[in-house]
């Protein structure tokens, strides 16, 4: 558990308002407010909760039988929650048998004909976290500068913002990215943390908070309008996240297509997508389907999205 989760969960409405930018997203853990340290994943015994934050002190929880995505959930139907802020944490009264309730960093499960189970506030990281990038890489971003995109923009942390393409053009490749959303707990669906990874300025993987919902083409790890990832591997919001792509060009001959491109998804390290065949450019797209190379597009939504440790391993 980190050291936020294990804070004393104080009351939502005798705490002052905590600051975010015009949009209502947080970009900083420490100043997300009590609603953020309730909101997160709790594991234990046969069982997986991500618990989302609505806004004004409302919550969703989500249960998963087994355990959470990518770690032990046994991919049946979810179960799901509404609850709301207390003094110590958040109460989520019983619906078909189903109840839970945290106080602090732990979350008291009642199952429907079994005895209540006790799970913690845990924090998973994507063990591609960090990543050096292989020899013969090029990298486009360590946090030094932004001369690798145009336009490219850098934050005082060292962040690339939002809203960038590369300066260099690619094929086939390999391509490691890590990625951070904003805590939005008022918003939602397109609106909630939004942008998108388009290989070749062709085909996004889309990039969304969509933490604990169903996992659809358009949302995070989806191949927009193409296919929904096989797991929804998306961690909370303000956690860094990362996509390790393989991604293979369309061929082309006379200027007509012959082969579709292919692409390979790990998400958090668990494999989201594998050789799926990208019959057409996605939607929104900056570039059509043509022959020749294409650039790494990082798309500007509107949301804060922050990016670091990028690099290509060209093919």
């Amino acid at each position: 558990m980190t050291h936020i989760k294990k804070l004393i969960l104080c009351s939502l409405l005798s705490l002052p308002a905590f600051a975010a930018d015009k949009s209502g997203a947080f970009l900083n853990p420490n100043e997300a407010g009590p609603a953020y340290q309730i909101q997160g994943e709790y594991a234990g015994k046969r069982a997986g909760v991500q618990v989302i934050a609505l806004g004004d002190g409302k919550f969703r929880a989500v249960i998963h039988k087994g355990g959470l995505p990518g770690a032990g959930w046994d991919k049946g139907k979810k179960i799901e929650l509404n609850g709301a802020a207390t003094t110590t944490g958040a109460d989520f009264p019983k619906a078909n048998g189903w109840a839970a309730q945290i106080t602090g960093g732990t979350l008291r499960l009642t199952v429907p004909g079994a005895d209540a189970r006790k799970l913690e506030a845990i924090e998973r990281k994507s063990p591609t976290l960090g990543s050096r990038p292989p020899k013969g890489a090029i990298v486009l971003f360590d946090g030094t500068d932004a001369k690798q995109f145009k336009p490219g923009k850098i934050t005082k942390e060292g962040l690339l913002e939002q809203g960038a393409n590369s300066v260099r053009r690619f094929q086939s490749h390999r391509l490691h990215i890590e990625f951070r959303l904003p805590f939005q707990p008022k918003a939602r669906g397109q609106g909630r943390g939004n942008s998108g990874c388009y290989l070749q300025g062709r085909y996004e993987v889309q990039m969304l908070d969509s933490f604990g919902l169903t996992g659809k083409n358009n949302e995070c790890g989806g191949l927009y309008t193409i296919k929904a990832p096989d797991v929804n591997m998306c961690l909370p919001p303000l956690s860094w996240q990362t996509y390790d792509i393989d991604f293979t060009a369309a061929k082309f001959k006379d200027g007509k297509k012959t082969e579709d491109a292919r692409i390979t998804v790990f998400h958090n390290g668990v494999k989201i997508h594998d050789n799926v065949k990208l019959p057409n450019r996605t939607r929104a797209s900056p570039n059509a389907e043509a022959p020749g190379p294409g650039f790494l597009h990082l798309q500007n939504h509107g949301n804060p999205v922050r990016y670091r440790n990028i690099w290509v391993l060209e093919k």
